[in-house]
């Protein structure tokens, strides 16, 4: 049972944002054409070759899909496009430079003079309008601009998220609101337009951080790998010096672990821990005494302890590690996906359905599919020829 089979997505599309959005849509049984840029395509398939020579983003993001090479430059590539888009397309889907779109005719103003149903998704950094509208952006960059970087790090230095937390926040809004367009269009039979700002789509993630310090009060401490205002709860070494993670949500928790982990039932009611707050503040204090428990303990013993206790605790992982998860592995969540250099590992799409599973068609290769999707559109052998000779498709 795939959902929205029968539903086409164009979508000019590159990097991460926007494919991430698309594919899963295609995971959920939408035909998705990408359209790439002839000879070079999607940039991110040259991000980098550690998927067996294929880069690891663009395997990622861009499984079940079909890549279609045209050049919007081309009058002729452009018409194609065009009647694409008029002929097949329920969505179109794009995050090209800003204004882009527009001066080639594809704004939902334009498409749906001609097109009322279509449902035009524009994912950009900053918005279709306001003072950084035509400004470039980045996931980095809209970390830093939306404040995620002040909250991570050590009190010395700043992080950035290990992965595209920015691009990754886009792509879910986009694919949550195509999701619920398509059911508007469902109800009135409209279509519309979805303006998607990575800006406001971390910001919204940032929501806890922005409360925490409004009218003027101090920002969340940033704290490393512990959490910033809930305390203890991060990483603590063991006597073998390994690394348990545990976290404690309320003043219940806070008693058991001082009488069963510790083995100090008096912390429990001592006035400099009695609240969160207290705790939070004399982090150092209390991790001092902490460490001091656990260094006679190996990390097992530890784990050991907090699971007996009801304590929730975690392993910090390994890339390695994550590949040979066992509750992974018990719960049948890895597949593989055909690619251009043969079968790859994936993680099936969370969420488990009684009726069916995701769809997890190949990763293809650059122009894959232009010929069939041409031939589609009527396009005859010698026009398609004549496209490919002078570097149209």
């Amino acid at each position: 049972m795939q959902p929205l089979k029968g539903i086409t997505v164009v979508s000019l599309e590159h990097a991460i944002a926007a494919p991430f959005a698309t594919r899963q849509l295609a995971d959920l049984g939408a035909r998705v054409i990408k359209i790439e840029r002839p000879l070079v395509g999607d940039f991110a398939r040259k991000y980098d070759e550690r998927a067996k020579g294929l880069s690891s983003h663009f395997v990622w993001t861009n499984r079940s899909k079909e890549s279609l090479t045209l050049d919007l430059k081309d009058p002729e590539g452009l018409e194609i496009l065009r009647r694409l888009i008029d002929q097949e397309a329920d969505v179109l889907v794009q995050n090209l430079a800003p204004g882009a779109a527009q001066r080639l005719g594809l704004s939902f103003e334009d498409l749906s003079k001609r097109k009322p149903q279509i449902i035009v998704c524009d994912i950009s950094g900053y918005g279709s309008d306001g003072p950084y509208a035509q400004k470039k952006a980045y996931d980095l960059l809209i970390q830093s601009e939306a404040g995620f970087l002040s909250t991570t790090g050590t009190q010395e230095d700043v992080a950035k998220a290990g992965i595209s937390i920015a691009d990754i926040s886009a792509g879910m809004y986009a694919y949550t609101n195509i999701l619920a367009a398509l059911m508007h269009r469902q109800q009135t039979g409209a279509g519309q337009r979805i303006d998607i700002s990575m800006l406001e789509s971390l910001g919204e993630w940032m929501s806890y951080p922005l409360y925490y310090s409004m009218d003027g009060a101090a920002p969340p401490t940033r704290a490393g790998a512990s959490h910033s205002s809930i305390y203890p709860y991060g990483p603590f070494a063991a006597g073998d010096q390994k690394v348990v993670m545990l976290g404690l949500q309320n003043e219940r928790e806070w008693v058991i672990f001082c009488e069963k982990v510790l083995l100090q039932a008096h912390l429990a009611h001592d006035e400099r821990f009695d609240t969160n707050m207290k705790r939070s503040e004399r982090r150092l204090e209390l991790k001092e005494i902490i460490l001091k428990a656990f260094e006679t303990l190996t990390a097992s013993q530890v784990a050991d302890r907090l699971e007996r206790s009801g304590i929730a605790n975690a392993q910090v992982n390994s890339m390695a590690d994550v590949w040979s998860h066992e509750q992974l592995q018990a719960r049948g969540r890895w597949s593989s996906v055909q690619t251009p250099v043969g079968q790859m590992p994936a993680l099936i799409p969370p969420g488990s359905w009684s009726i069916g599973r995701a769809r997890m068609d190949e990763v293809p290769a650059l122009g894959q599919h232009t010929d069939s999707i041409l031939t589609s559109l009527g396009c005859s052998s010698a026009q398609i020829d004549n496209l490919r000779k002078r570097h149209a498709i």
